[in-house]
């Protein structure tokens, strides 16, 4: 089936979130406790998602009119602040075609290099597509509990 990409809206947030919900509790269970699991996806939406949205930042992947991923570009930090896929569409290169999306817009915006917070599970995603291992660090998740995760980045080559 053939994965289409568009610019995410607003109003797909509530869509979005959801999907966010159901990778998280999936693909992150090999690398994070129960308890982890639970707070992380009892958090609401972050403020800073509509604005990003609004700013052209978000690109959804629909495969037969049906959400099957998105990832999240914040322009201001330079950073990816998110690529999620449904976890029953895991391995079909959804997640590759988005992040190459997103790399493509932050070209287009001028940005030489990105940056990211990767879970644990995603390290292995994020260096499969250049992406290089700066430190371990503690992230400190809006829901108040602190997650494993890796630092990383990636020089752009220009457009």
């Amino acid at each position: 089936m053939p994965v289409t990409l568009r610019p995410a809206l607003p109003l797909d947030i509530a869509a979005l979130w959801a999907l966010r919900t159901v990778a998280v509790r999936v693909s992150c269970a090999t690398h994070y406790a129960p308890e982890q699991i639970a707070a992380w996806t009892a958090s609401p939406v972050p403020d800073g998602y509509a604005a990003m949205l609004a700013a052209g930042g978000g690109i959804v992947a629909l495969q037969d009119g049906v959400l099957a991923g998105y990832a999240m570009l914040d322009a201001d930090k330079q950073e990816v602040d998110a690529v999620f896929v449904d976890p029953a569409r895991a391995g079909l290169g959804i997640g590759k075609r988005l992040l190459a999306a997103l790399e493509q817009l932050a070209r287009q915006r001028g940005m030489g290099r990105l940056r990211l917070s990767a879970s644990l599970n995603a390290v292995p995603f994020y260096r499969a597509a250049g992406f290089v291992a700066l430190r371990e660090e503690a992230y400190a998740h809006p829901s108040g509990i602190s997650l494993a995760s890796v630092a990383m980045e990636k020089a752009l080559t220009p457009a």
